[in-house]
């Protein structure tokens, strides 16, 4: 397994060190590939399986607590790889799942599922895959690369303007960051916008296995199987897109086995991220108030 080497010399003051909170607990859980926190219900973190799994998502706690499992209704996941949230301007709360992994980069076409956030009760804790509740109906939004195939681990949602990013995992340079306009529901599948190309201080550059966009709108986690990297939008900037020009910080946020999952906190003020593997523990790295 190829395993990115991180810079220690970029490390930034900026986050406390890691600490853990807890171990996922829940068996169905071997391999949480993408990781969101709920923008509408305290401590609620979803999470999914990568490849080999159906079409579930898991509602855990940052303790690790189970908190039940849903089949999401009208969708399939051949290579599920990221999970984004997103708040609208009503205060409702939306899912939305990447199936953008392709290792081989065989296929022409991914689609990004959307769809409302279940809400989570007391009762739904010892659901399972075979005893599991069901979601909304699922809104598909079907997107291929303008220039060739790509394989990808990230999905971002801004949350100003909602629209959609995918990052490419690359071993041979930079990875690609690609924009799509969130318009679901069409037949036609919609052709992604390549925006920029990132690097990140590892090796290799363009290694990138997770990744979330911070409830304001002004930074940016990447992570890869070993550090997480922060872009930080420049203060008097108004597009979005300009943080893709701003050079990362390094972040350390502990031992992870392999780590392909990470986002902000609800109100940005720390870190939360997941390994693949059973019994994951699930590590926060916190804002240092100080900084």
């Amino acid at each position: 397994m190829l395993t990115p080497r991180s810079s220690p010399l970029k490390q930034t003051s900026r986050y406390n060190a890691p600490i853990s909170t807890g171990t996922i607990i829940n068996p169905e859980i071997t391999e949480s590939s993408g990781l969101t926190a709920s923008k509408c219900q305290p401590d609620v973190l979803w999470t999914h399986n990568d490849s080999g799994d159906d079409a579930f998502i898991y509602a855990i706690r940052k303790s690790g607590e189970p908190l039940g499992t849903w089949k999401v209704t009208g969708a399939g996941n051949t290579d599920w790889e990221d999970i984004a949230g997103y708040k609208d301007s009503a205060g409702k709360c939306f899912l939305y799942i990447g199936e953008i992994g392709d290792n081989a980069s065989r296929r022409t076409e991914h689609s990004i599922y959307r769809l409302a956030e279940p809400m989570v009760t007391p009762e739904d804790s010892t659901s399972t895959r075979q005893r599991s509740r069901e979601t909304v109906s699922a809104e598909v939004l079907r997107f291929s690369y303008p220039d060739s195939n790509h394989n990808s681990e990230t999905l971002l949602i801004e949350p100003k303007a909602a629209n959609i990013y995918v990052v490419t995992k690359r071993v041979s340079g930079p990875a690609g960051v690609y924009r799509i306009k969130s318009e679901f529901g069409g037949e036609k599948s919609v052709e992604a916008e390549k925006v920029a190309d990132i690097s990140m201080p590892a090796i290799p550059n363009g290694f990138v296995t997770g990744g979330d966009i911070s409830p304001d709108g002004k930074r940016v986690i990447i992570c890869d199987y070993a550090a997480a990297y922060e872009f930080t939008l420049p203060e008097n900037s108004r597009n979005f897109d300009d943080i893709w020009k701003q050079t990362p910080v390094s972040i350390d946020v502990g031992k992870r086995k392999i780590g392909e999952a990470v986002t902000y906190a609800p109100d940005g003020s720390s870190l939360i991220l997941t390994s693949e593997g059973k019994n994951s523990p699930v590590i926060e790295v916190k804002l240092n108030q100080s900084f």
